[in-house]
């Protein structure tokens, strides 16, 4: 007995057998329902920070600046988006 080929893992970790993938053809081959198709994805891009979509905005920062960021964030347990974040939220508020 012959052990079926693998084809590799999916992103959850399944493996891609000859089996799984003439499934897929025959599925594809039947032709797909779009509405059932984006119904059965998951949403898609980054979480939301707020009610509306967010901005981005670029910041030039000279090399010592940026290292002193990420030491920051890192020793915070934090992003560095978050971390200008909060910065940018007490500047404004103590304006």
């Amino acid at each position: 007995m012959t052990k079926p080929s693998s084809h590799g893992h999916t992103q959850s970790g399944s493996e891609i057998t000859d089996e799984v993938v003439e499934k897929l053809a025959a599925e594809a081959e039947t032709g797909y329902d779009v509405d059932t198709l984006i119904a059965r994805r998951g949403k898609r891009g980054r979480p939301t920070l707020g009610a509306s979509p967010a901005s981005v905005e670029s910041v030039r920062l000279d090399s010592e600046l940026r290292q002193e960021l990420l030491k920051r964030a890192e020793s915070e347990g934090t992003t560095t988006s978050e971390l200008i974040r909060e910065a940018l939220r007490q500047y404004l508020h103590a304006a």
